[in-house]
């Protein structure tokens, strides 16, 4: 079974190096230019998602959450850029960040928060429910995936 199968069932994580190892796998399936929202609580491993996506595309930096920046970009194989919508005041001030002026293709923006940024999102954004068991096994899903590119079931 493929990652997209596994994440589109639902997909449990017992570690940091887990959640990690899944996102490389994901990564490496990915079409260029792609946004992905990553839902959670905090401590439902956001970052360590993105930790995972960086690892794939050869990023040498270290990846933090940018709850206080806002956003960071990484350059890698493939450029990441990182928004942690958190503190947004508002789904309009995401625009202010003007984010699309630092993309380069190919690209991925994970956005954790997502649903601070109102309808900013484009449509075929890739939605990722990532959750955390009492006994701290982490759960990883893949809810939406419009546009998949030919290959990816």
């Amino acid at each position: 079974m493929n990652i997209c199968a596994k994440l589109r069932e639902g997909l449990a994580t017992r570690s940091p190096e887990e959640t990690m190892a899944a996102a490389a796998e994901l990564a490496r399936v990915l079409p260029p230019d792609v946004t992905l929202a990553l839902h959670g609580d905090l401590g439902a491993g956001k970052t360590v998602f993105v930790k995972g996506l960086a690892k794939a595309w050869g990023i040498t930096e270290t990846v933090t959450s940018p709850t206080f920046t806002l956003f960071s970009i990484y350059e890698g194989a493939r450029q990441l850029v990182h928004l942690d919508a958190y503190r947004l005041d508002s789904p309009g001030a995401v625009e202010e960040l003007m984010i699309e002026e630092f993309l380069r293709t190919p690209h991925c923006l994970a956005v954790e928060w997502p649903d601070k940024t109102g309808d900013w999102l484009p449509a075929d954004a890739w939605h990722l429910d990532l959750s955390i068991t009492p006994e701290g096994i982490h759960f990883i899903q893949l809810r939406t995936l419009k546009d998949r590119p030919e290959g990816i079931r």
